[in-house]
């Protein structure tokens, strides 16, 4: 009797497991349990790092204040305009630039330096990265005021900033290319030192940086604004050679000024390592009004141009004295499609604001009769602050993608 009813309870038993097993299978096939999103990866490409940082407007406000002063150690003087005097300092300083899709914000000297600490950024050019340099300098020395002047492996100047093992540094190539004064050969007495030719060789990098291949984290090239007949008149041109060979039929200067960023780009991309971030920086806009520099040319405005005004200041077809940016930047983006260096295009915000030169506020009393106002180079602080601003975005968007 006990072995029957034993029986009974067991075969109870194996039938309600199998019934239990089934309604629970048959429920969570259908209805599966809640499993929360995974995480993002902590290196996800934001929505931010898709936008376009260099298209917007430039906004109005009254509270925005610079980050450094005229006491920066790192200032060059004719461009340090808060000790210059310059008038409308506070209000060529309360414009802030506004992409259209997207948030630019002030760069975090503290916050920057911790994301480069044990690393080093180059920048290698003319007179307009050193610009970019200073503000460079002076805006990261709010995080490190025991910043010390550096110099070191060819670079001309820079910062090296201890609490972060940081050293930032430039290296004057103002061709990017090698080149050097060839004196005319006379046959009565030898070389004539008066009259030559600058020897341009196109496929050579200038001596100032061609041993930075294995020493930056970061690079920023630029060349430009010395690629001019005010700078290389036709009577001491320049002549261009390859491979020890003068280039025949000879170049213009335009067609000179594509060799050489054709064959500098090509070397950066063979010879520097992928890991190195890298960025060329289009044209800085000039904004002579009037005439050349040496023809009376002034800059003496009060408020940033309107979008309307842009094209009659900057289009080649308008045929104005500040027309070759937009010429030359076209060629940069050719001669840098296939690399994987970057374009900076700082041109078209700063094209709006020829307000910020330093204009006729140099810093010493013959320098406007001797050189006339500077149009060309940028106030510090000031519009290379906001080029600092998204470098710096850039750089911390490069690096948290990785």
């Amino acid at each position: 009797m006990a072995s029957k009813l034993t029986s009974k309870l067991l075969q109870s038993l194996i039938i309600s497991t199998l019934t239990l097993i089934f309604l629970y299978t048959t429920f969570f096939t259908i209805n599966p349990p809640f499993q929360a999103t995974p995480s993002p990866p902590k290196h996800s490409i934001s929505p931010q790092s898709h936008c376009n940082l260099f298209t917007g407007k430039w906004v109005f406000d009254p509270t925005r204040e610079p980050i450094y002063d005229s006491t920066c150690p790192f200032h060059r003087n004719s461009w340090n305009c808060l000790r210059n005097q310059r008038e409308n300092m506070g209000r060529i300083n309360s414009w802030k630039w506004v992409p259209e899709k997207c948030d630019l914000s002030r760069v975090d000297p503290v916050g920057f330096m911790g994301l480069m600490r044990n690393k080093r950024i180059g920048f290698v050019g003319d007179s307009l990265n050193e610009n970019f340099l200073a503000s460079f300098l002076c805006i990261l020395r709010v995080g490190d005021l025991g910043a010390k002047k550096w110099k070191r492996k060819g670079a001309w100047r820079g910062a090296f900033y201890p609490k972060y093992n940081l050293t930032v540094g430039y290296h004057r190539a103002v061709l990017l290319a090698k080149y050097q004064w060839q004196p005319k050969q006379s046959s009565a007495s030898g070389k004539d030192e008066s009259e030559g030719t600058y020897r341009v060789d196109v496929d050579i990098p200038a001596d100032d940086w061609v041993g930075i291949a294995d020493f930056y984290d970061v690079l920023i090239f630029n060349t430009g604004h010395w690629w001019g007949y005010d700078k290389f008149p036709k009577q001491t041109p320049l002549v261009f050679y390859q491979a020890g060979q003068p280039i025949l039929p000879p170049l213009g200067m335009l067609e000179g000024y594509k060799t050489v960023v054709e064959n500098m780009a090509a070397y950066v991309q063979r010879e520097f390592s992928r890991k190195t971030i890298k960025f060329w920086r289009l044209q800085s806009p000039r904004h002579f009004h009037g005439g050349e520099w040496n023809q009376n040319g002034s800059c003496l405005f009060d408020n940033p141009l309107e979008e309307s005004q842009l094209d009659s200041w900057f289009d080649p077809n308008m045929n104005g004295v500040n027309k070759e940016a937009r010429q030359f930047n076209q060629l940069i983006r050719d001669a840098i499609q296939g690399t994987d260096i970057r374009v900076l295009d700082f041109t078209h915000l700063s094209e709006f604001r020829a307000d910020a030169h330093p204009a006729i506020w140099l810093g010493k009393k013959d320098a406007v009769a001797v050189w006339g106002q500077d149009c060309m180079h940028w106030c510090l602080p000031g519009v290379p602050d906001t080029w600092v601003d998204i470098l710096s975005q850039l750089i911390r968007d490069s690096l948290e993608t990785r």
